[in-house]
């Protein structure tokens, strides 16, 4: 298992950049190669697609908050997917601490155990992590510029009123429980998010030099069975 350390900054306070950053379903689209596809209870399901070269894979999986403190700002989020190509595995458990820059400035820091089996796998530990790097550094860009467009809170129109902004609903009498259930919670319902397709991430624009560095001995070899077959032809 891997362990990746990032962070970055949220341009707003740090109450306010709480709010959004544990707003999965709004931060979803920041994330490159991210699509978030449905919601179940506490339970957030979607795809990420990859892309290196000819090769493309696609992560279908599901994120839930196993911890969520909200006075210290900490949350935890355990994700797992599985290549849908059958060809490998990943999980992870993502840990997201807040720290307070300035009044207007935000840090989070962000911690991931992270295993992936399969080919996405075969890049190691040190092209992981720097394509982690600069994922992270592009969702901050995007997360920074939706606030700047949005604001860091939902707006009015999005709040559901309070008992005494909507009387008629405090009134209404309380529906009676279904037999059915004897009593028993409902499932909760899932929630499909409409949402454009999420492009793949192309891995090699993010860590070209990494990814040559790991294939040069490979190179190497090749150059040097071919020329060796040249002689031995000759």
């Amino acid at each position: 298992m891997d362990k990746l350390l990032n962070e970055f900054t949220v341009n707003r306070p740090i109450e306010e950049a709480w709010t959004v950053l544990t707003d999965v379903e709004r931060i979803a689209p920041c994330m490159p190669g991210a699509q978030l596809q449905e919601i179940e209870g506490d339970i957030y399901r979607g795809l990420v697609k990859v892309k290196l070269g000819a090769i493309t894979t696609s992560f279908k999986g599901q994120a839930s908050f196993t911890e969520r403190d909200d006075a210290g700002h900490r949350a935890v989020l355990k994700a797992e997917g599985r290549d849908t190509g059958g060809k490998g595995n990943a999980d992870a458990l993502i840990t997201a601490t807040l720290e307070s820059v300035s009044p207007e400035v935000t840090k989070c820091v962000v911690s991931t155990d992270l295993r992936v089996t399969g080919k996405v796998a075969q890049f190691g530990r040190g092209i992981m992590a720097d394509v982690s790097k600069k994922l992270m550094g592009q969702f901050a860009t995007n997360l920074n510029t939706m606030l700047d467009e949005q604001g860091g809170t939902p707006s009015t129109d999005d709040v559901a009123p309070t008992p005494a902004e909507a009387p008629e609903a405090a009134a209404a009498p309380a529906a009676a429980p279904d037999p059915a259930t004897n009593g028993a919670a409902a499932a909760p319902t899932v929630r499909k998010i409409e949402g454009p397709a999420a492009e793949p991430v192309e891995l090699s624009g993010l860590a070209g030099k990494a990814v040559l560095k790991r294939l040069l001995p490979l190179l190497a070899g090749v150059v040097v069975l071919a020329l060796v077959l040249r002689r031995w032809r000759k």
